[in-house]
């Protein structure tokens, strides 16, 4: 009788250390979720991020030291009107896409316009803003060009 006492005993005494260290371990994970979400801002999301040409030109220059980050600027502040106007130009494309996709009936050759137009007012945004940063990278500094890479 005094060895399954025992015996049992044992046994409880390793679920009782299973279920603690199991306790400590969600709570550990909780005071770490809760932790994070009150410390750590939210990045936004591509939805919530502008979309304006300077919008893209900071989000490059971020990744840049102060001295090539400002050339970069200057060098889009002097081409900033028609990397808007391309910006805009791509907008109302892309807004003449969606309306064609929701048209109705549907007109096959209506969409077709308007990918053709989406994809060659595209080339224009992308050609512009290639060109001030073609531009800035011929005055920027070693590092600066190695960092817009990464």
């Amino acid at each position: 009788m005094m060895m399954t006492i025992a015996a049992r005993d044992v046994s409880s005494r390793w679920l009782l250390i299973g279920s603690l260290g199991m306790n400590l371990f969600l709570v550990g994970m909780i005071g770490a979720l809760a932790t994070r979400s009150y410390f750590v801002t939210p990045r936004p999301t591509a939805a919530e991020r502008p979309h304006t040409a300077a919008a893209r030109i900071d989000r490059l220059a971020v990744k840049l030291g102060p001295a090539d980050a400002e050339k970069l600027r200057t060098a889009f502040r002097t081409r900033e009107a028609e990397a808007e106007r391309a910006r805009k130009a791509l907008v109302r494309a892309v807004e003449r896409l969606k309306t064609a996709l929701r048209t109705q009936p549907f007109d096959k050759q209506q969409l077709r316009a308007a990918i053709a137009e989406v994809r060659t007012v595209r080339t224009v945004y992308e050609q512009e803003m290639q060109e001030i940063v073609l531009s800035a990278v011929a005055m920027m500094s070693h590092e600066g060009r190695v960092a817009l890479v990464k």
